[in-house]
């Protein structure tokens, strides 16, 4: 980086957080923990797009895309149809109780002990999912800057709790607008540039069939199988189960939305988002496809996390000598395959051109297993350390290509997106803490000022949590999956319970705890001993909740208004 970058960066950083902090002064509870109701639905679009659309999504995915092609947007094939059910059945619900949090409505239904469990799963699963947002922008301050991945992860947690401290729900929530903007606008010139950066005899069409050619461009897997991550049934069904729960219950989100006027606004925000997400999804994907597609065209890194390398070449230089010779050597004879596969399609002649893509299959078989033994010699020679780089691809591609400015603006995305998604978590967070637990079981019948102080006290204290957690991310493989399945652990029994009270009047307050517990321990009891894929979770965990509390209520019959 340099000075350039540090003005673009600076400029952008500093102007959204002022924007957010300095225009919107919060001196009420409502103003903190609602943003005073009053939002538009575009802005609550945003800032729920926003919210959802960590840091990790930019880091994590293009990463995801590269090694595993675009078939992950099928995690969000039932998105679209949980934003039309929650619009025109749940929300109406918590408008007319003009509820704080998600949880308010449990003890209307059932009692206080099934409210603070519900609530007490949720502060649990996203303090530690914060963590993990926190992390992914701190790979890339320690990348840019040469730092210590624990030194950034204090660093930038600190500012993202400050901001949420001062500015609240209302901040966040007008802060995202912008920061979506500019967000989008960054990924876009990062497309373009990775698009103008290809040979000069490499066309986009090119470049998309080339990318087709190695397996990039499935979209769809129609298998019914359950033992692969992303799937058609997965993506149209657990991503259903993902998105009702994540939307309909996590206070993350519901917080957004209740910051609208009317009901029309939160409405219409929900749909914007179910309109958006799929698209956008695809872009960032289609931004990984092209990254990758420059690295068969330009020789890749032996390993994208390069501080790593380079200690590991400190105690193996040998070894990591010869896997770079073998990998230029491999590399060298699958361009010369690229090139004659290309000539083939340009002149029509099929037998050469599948002759020619089983060469560059092959070869690029052959750099993924060279990858993997680069992998398993960092492991070796430096135990306990991160020896996965899918997560640095994106970002080390950034810093190698880009020019001088735009390496700024992209460094700004990121950021941009680790202050949206956890700032408004953090909001979450201290909101839930203090309208279901601490003003109705520790300090009741308390003035708005004390509880607004207690609310930015408890923001402060899940912020202070969620770094220490975010020295733990090292240890995962892939962010973005890995965020998905700790949401996953959590969100199936909690959509369950919401459903009974929402669906059923029978199910008395008592029932429907225990049915909570034990669809909780069937979950974790799933991803522990099974294999099949985590979306599947989600629908496995709400189906339990719903038949036990069922089944528990022929015992304990409660009919309610």
């Amino acid at each position: 980086m340099n000075l350039l970058d540090w003005v673009v960066l600076g400029i952008t950083l500093l102007g959204i957080v002022a924007y957010g902090t300095l225009r919107e002064r919060v001196r009420t509870m409502d103003g903190f923990l609602r943003a005073g109701a009053d939002l538009r639905y575009w802005t609550i679009g945003l800032s729920i797009m926003a919210t959802q659309a960590s840091a990790i999504t930019f880091l994590s995915v293009p990463g995801q895309a590269y090694q595993d092609g675009m078939g992950f947007v099928q995690f969000y094939f039932g998105l679209p149809i949980a934003m039309v059910i929650l619009a025109a059945l749940i929300v109406p619900i918590y408008h007319r109780l003009k509820i704080y949090t998600a949880y308010e409505y449990l003890e209307t239904r059932f009692d206080r002990k099934t409210r603070q469990l519900v609530a007490a799963l949720f502060l649990l699963q996203r303090g530690l999912s914060i963590g993990l947002s926190i992390y992914a922008p701190a790979i890339v301050l320690a990348t840019a800057l040469g730092w210590r991945v624990s030194t950034t992860n204090l660093a930038l947690g600190a500012v993202i709790i400050l901001y949420t401290v001062v500015g609240g729900s209302r901040a966040v929530s007008r802060t995202q607008t912008l920061q979506m903007t500019v967000i989008l606008c960054g990924m876009a010139a990062a497309l373009g540039y990775a698009v103008f950066m290809l040979p000069s005899d490499v066309s986009l069409g090119r470049a998309v069939s080339l990318a087709g050619t190695l397996g990039k461009l499935q979209i769809v897997d129609p298998s019914p199988r359950f033992d692969t991550r992303y799937t058609l049934w997965s993506g149209l069904f657990g991503g259903f189960f993902v998105a009702l729960a994540y939307f309909g219950t996590d206070q993350s989100q519901v917080q957004r939305y209740l910051s609208g006027g009317p009901l029309s606004e939160s409405r219409l925000g929900l749909l914007m988002h179910g309109f958006l997400k799929i698209p956008m999804q695809l872009f960032i994907l289609f931004v990984g496809v092209m990254v990758f597609v420059f690295y068969q065209l330009n020789a890749p890194p032996l390993f994208f996390n390069q501080s790593e390398l380079e200690r590991a070449r400190q105690v193996a230089p040998a070894e990591v000598a010869e896997l770079e010779a073998e990998q230029a050597l491999v590399f060298r004879d699958k361009r010369v395959a690229i090139t004659k596969l290309m000539a083939a399609e340009s002149t029509h002649d099929e037998t050469s051109a599948k002759s020619a893509r089983l060469q560059v299959r092959t070869g690029e078989k052959h750099l993924t297993n060279l990858r993997a033994r680069t992998r398993a010699l960092i492991g070796r020679v430096r135990p306990g350390v991160d020896n996965k780089d899918a997560d640095y691809i994106f970002m080390r591609f950034v810093l190698d290509h880009f020019p001088h400015g735009l390496i700024g603006l992209l460094l700004a995305v990121i950021l941009c997106a680790a202050m949206s998604s956890s700032a408004g978590a953090l909001s979450a967070l201290g909101s839930t803490t203090v309208v279901d637990f601490y003003r109705i079981s520790v300090r009741p019948n308390q003035s708005d000022a004390h509880y607004l102080g207690a609310a930015r006290v408890f923001t402060a204290l899940w912020g202070a949590f969620a770094v220490g957690f975010a020295g733990f991310a090292a240890l995962l493989d892939n962010l973005i999956q890995a965020v998905n399945i700790l949401g996953s652990l959590f969100y199936g029994p909690t959509l369950g319970v919401f459903l009974v009270g929402f669906f059923s009047r029978r199910v008395g307050g008592t029932s429907a705890f225990i049915a909570t517990l034990l669809g909780q321990a069937v979950v974790l009891l799933v991803f522990g001993l099974s294999g099949i894929s985590f979306l599947w979770y989600n629908v496995i965990g709400c189906a339990a909740v719903v038949a036990l509390a069922f089944a528990l209520s022929l015992a304990r019959p409660q009919v309610t208004p």
